[in-house]
């Protein structure tokens, strides 16, 4: 008899108990699959313009500076480890920090997350000073298609992560504004590091299409 009347109990309890998905991060992954189909066009063009002008690819990437593209690109991947510092302490339940701002091991989420800020900030003004240079070297946007590529596609990138600066300030804002850190609040940061994780293997992708291949 006992057997019988614990069963109904230890079932409804193991449906209390199941996990369903957040709605908010399930809608994110969605979107950013619908944003991996738009920079696919952008590719397209790029490799469309490499099979019909490849003299005019030949003499453009000869503009390009590696070497500050490269250094820019690891400030963009190293942005990425730090926002993900940032989602291990809001997953704790860990916003602020703890200790002296010097003791990196008691940063919080806000710290990483402003950190992560401050990163991607240099990435977008390192990409405005590379636009600067080219223009003065003779790539303005409408100097020929594979100026009108270039732009465009790093352009829509550089509005991408500039959408993500937004998104870590109102995060940031956010851990200030509620009295009890929850799991609302760690949610947005998840999702929010879920688009800058995109950004930046879209970044690492159009890096190498644009500055390596020959």
């Amino acid at each position: 008899m006992d057997a019988v009347t614990t069963t109904p109990a230890t079932y409804s309890q193991a449906l209390r108990s199941v996990k369903r998905p957040d709605p908010v991060a399930v809608g994110t992954i969605v979107w950013l699959g619908s944003e991996v189909m738009f920079f696919a066009g952008l590719f397209a063009i790029y490799f469309t313009l490499r099979n019909t002008s490849p003299e005019l690819w030949a003499d453009r990437t000869e503009l390009l500076n590696i070497p500050f593209a490269a250094v820019n690109t690891l400030i963009l991947v190293l942005s990425s480890v730090t926002a993900q510092i940032g989602v291990h302490n809001a997953e704790h339940f860990r916003p602020y920090r703890s200790g002296t701002i010097w003791n990196l091991r008691k940063w919080g989420m806000v710290e990483w997350f402003f950190l992560t800020f401050v990163m991607g900030a240099i990435f977008v003004s390192g990409q405005v000073w590379e636009y600067a240079t080219l223009i003065a070297e003779g790539m303005p946007i409408q100097a020929d298609s594979y100026a009108s590529a270039f732009y465009i596609t790093t352009g829509f990138h550089a509005l991408h992560v500039t959408g993500g600066l937004v998104a870590f300030l109102l995060v940031i804002g956010r851990a200030f504004a509620v009295k009890n850190f929850g799991r609302k609040e760690m949610t947005s940061a998840i999702v929010v590091s879920y688009y800058w994780h995109f950004v930046d293997v879209v970044w690492l992708v159009l890096f190498a299409v644009i500055y390596f291949l020959k």
